[in-house]
C-alpha cells in the first residue's frame, strides 16, 4: 500500500512539473508576438492548464513526502505525528529538499493565481522546481565530484524532458484548434507552432540522450545489467516507449508538417493532415505519460550497480 501510494504521488508529481515547466516555456521559443486570435485563445487554455498543473504539484508533493516518511518508518499516520515530520524535515536530505520545494511550489501558485509574473518569470520558476528534483532520489548515492555531475545530468534530463512532454500540451491545443476552425490563420499559427517546437524538440532529445548515458552510467554500470536486474530492464521499456515518441515527432516534423504548408496545392486537404497531426500529439503524449509512471517506479528500486554488489 505505502509503495503503490509512493509510485502514485511520484507520478502525479512528476506528471504536474514538467507539464508546468513546458507549458510556462511554450510562449518563450514559440514568440506569440502577434495578438491574433489564436494565440489568444491557446494561451487562455495554456493558462488555466499551468494554473491545475502547479495545483496538482503542490498537492502531490505534499503526498509525495506523507508516503515517504510512511516508508521510512513502515507506518501510514507516521507523518501525522510531530516528531516524526521535525525529525525528517530536519535531520534528511530528502525532508530539508521537500520543504523547500513546497515554499517555491506556494510562491509559484501564488504568481500564477495573481497573474503577476511573465513568461520568463514562470518557466525560470518552474523549471527550478523540476530541476530540484534532481536533489532527492538515485542521486544522494554519489557523493564528490560524481555527485555533482550526476545532480547535474539529472537536472539536465528533467528540464529536457519537461519540455518536451509539457510542451506537446500546448502543442496539443494549437492543432486542436485549427482542426476544428482550419482557417488559413489558424492553420498558420499551427504550423508556426509545430517548426518552433521541432526546433526545441532537437535540442531536448539531444539533452535526453546525453544526460541517460550519463546516468545509465552512473546507476546501471555495464550493459549486461540492463537485462538481468529490474531496474535495468525497466529502463529498457523507457527507451523503447522514447524511440516510440521520437518516430511520432519525427512524422510530423518531416512528413506532416511540410504538407501541411503545402496544402493548398497537395491532394491532402487541411482538416486530414491536421487530424493525423492531432493524432500523433496525442499519441507522443500517451507514450510519455507511461515514460513518467516507469520514472516515478524507477525512483523506488534500487539501480543496478546496487543490486548487484
Amino acid at each position: 500500500m505505502i509503495e503503490i501510494g509512493l509510485i502514485t504521488a511520484r507520478f502525479l508529481h512528476l506528471a504536474a512539473v514538467m507539464a508546468l515547466f513546458g507549458l510556462a516555456l511554450f510562449p518563450v521559443y514559440t514568440q506569440p508576438s502577434r495578438a491574433n486570435a489564436p494565440a489568444v485563445r491557446v494561451n487562455r487554455l495554456r493558462r488555466t492548464s499551468i494554473f491545475c498543473a502547479a495545483l496538482l504539484g503542490l498537492v502531490s508533493a505534499t503526498a509525495w513526502g506523507w508516503f515517504a516518511i510512511a516508508g521510512m518508518t513502515g507506518a501510514m499516520m507516521a507523518a501525522a505525528d510531530p516528531e516524526n515530520l521535525l525529525t525528517v524535515m530536519r535531520e534528511t536530505s530528502f525532508g530539508q529538499v521537500w520543504v523547500a520545494r513546497i515554499a517555491l511550489g506556494v510562491v509559484l501558485l501564488a504568481l500564477i493565481t495573481g497573474r503577476s509574473s511573465e513568461h520568463w518569470t514562470t518557466a525560470f520558476l518552474a523549471g527550478l522546481l523540476l530541476a530540484s528534483l534532481a536533489l532527492v532520489g538515485h542521486t544522494q548515492t554519489s557523493d564528490g565530484a560524481l555527485w555533482v555531475g550526476h545532480v547535474s545530468a539529472d537536472g539536465a534530463h528533467l528540464l529536457a524532458a519537461g519540455a518536451w512532454l509539457g510542451g506537446l500540451l500546448a502543442l496539443g491545443y494549437v492543432v486542436m484548434l485549427a482542426r476544428r476552425s482550419p482557417s488559413a490563420e489558424n492553420i498558420a499559427h499551427a504550423v508556426a507552432a509545430l517548426v518552433s517546437f521541432s526546433g526545441m524538440g532537437y535540442a531536448a532529445v539531444a539533452v535526453l540522450i546525453g544526460s541517460g548515458l550519463v546516468n545509465a552510467w552512473v546507476l546501471v554500470g555495464p550493459p549486461a545489467r540492463l537485462l538481468t536486474t529490474p531496474y535495468g530492464q525497466l529502463l529498457l521499456v523507457k527507451v523503447c516507449l522514447l524511440a516510440g515518441m521520437l518516430a511520432l515527432a519525427a512524422q510530423n516534423r518531416f512528413r506532416l508538417v511540410p504538407a501541411l504548408q503545402r496544402s493548398k496545392e497537395s491532394c491532402l486537404p487541411a482538416e486530414s493532415l491536421l487530424q493525423a497531426l492531432r493524432r500523433n500529439v496525442i499519441g507522443e503524449q500517451i507514450l510519455g505519460l507511461t515514460i513518467v509512471l516507469i520514472v516515478a517506479w524507477l525512483g523506488t528500486l534500487p539501480p543496478a550497480t546496487t543490486a548487484l554488489q
